[in-house]
């Protein structure tokens, strides 16, 4: 496989953990799987929400969390990286999934006499194929559309989602670092910068929360993200979080507290937090 860069972006959708890809009418369940202790299988059920028939070709691939958040696919792991593609065997390999129709990915897992306690990460990638007819064709789009070919772009969209691997005693510490209020601007009420830094041997995954204490006692919510990773071997991440506020309001003097914790349904135990005093 050919090592370029690639910017996955991943949505949570509602309780149920959905995930769309960008412009494409897919949607899986669930985004994120993790083998733990003595678990061997698992599956991914691939819904599409379109109106017409996609086929997806699936593929297991290696990519490396940049400091933002962004992937980059690799070929090689590099100091603390471990891929988990080896140990993995999945079915089918590729799939047509009717409209409103879903379409069930089985996961088995082999691990190694000996393996050394650690995590392990690879992604499966979902590729959308374009259609044999040549429906999907540039010619063919431009002449439904009535547009020139010349500027007429239809893009296969895909998306993909970690499959982590853990093997013996793994655990990992957070702690939420240089937290700062960008000013408000015409178009945007603030942002939160700050870091999430890690240490351990396994990945930090968890929600966001940041909420505003007047000097007057009323407590507010500001601004959340949901499903936030920082993977083995980064040791730590840098997030930007929008405000959540009415446009043209700032906030006033008081307290913005941040906290991280664990997604619900693995407890939702707080990981880490921090604060920030605005005079």
């Amino acid at each position: 496989m050919r090592a370029k860069t690639k910017f996955i972006r991943l949505a949570a959708l509602g309780l149920l953990l959905l995930a769309r890809a960008a412009q494409a009418d897919l949607m899986l369940f669930p985004t994120r799987i993790v083998f733990d202790k003595q678990q061997r299988a698992a599956q991914v059920e691939l819904m599409n929400q379109g109106k017409t028939p996609e086929t997806y070709r699936i593929n297991l691939v290696n990519r490396r969390m940049g400091p933002n958040g962004e992937f980059i696919a690799i070929d090689a792991p590099g100091p603390g990286e471990q891929f988990a593609d080896a140990m993995l065997r999945y079915s089918p390999r590729q799939v047509t999934i009717p409209p409103g129709g879903s379409q069930i990915v089985r996961i088995l897992l082999r691990k190694p006499d000996e393996l050394a306690i650690g995590e392990y990460r690879s992604h499966l990638q979902f590729d959308r194929v374009a259609e044999a007819s040549g429906n999907s064709s540039v010619e063919d789009v431009a002449k439904r559309e009535g547009k020139d070919v010349g500027i007429v772009i239809q893009a296969l969209v895909g998306a993909s989602i970690p499959v982590i691997v853990r093997q013996g005693e793994t655990h990992a510490k957070a702690e939420l670092s240089e937290l700062a209020l960008q000013p408000a601007s015409a178009t945007s009420p603030g942002t939160l910068s700050f870091q999430i830094k890690r240490e351990g041997n396994r990945s930090l995954y968890g929600d966001l929360l940041a909420t505003f204490t007047t000097t007057a006692g009323v407590t507010f919510e500001v601004a959340r993200a949901g499903g936030v990773a920082v993977y083995v071997p980064n040791a730590a991440r840098r997030v930007q979080l929008p405000l959540q506020l009415p446009s043209g309001n700032a906030l006033p003097a008081g307290t913005l507290k941040l906290a991280l914790r664990e997604r619900p349904e693995a407890g939702g135990k707080l990981l880490a937090e921090t604060s920030l005093a605005l005079p």
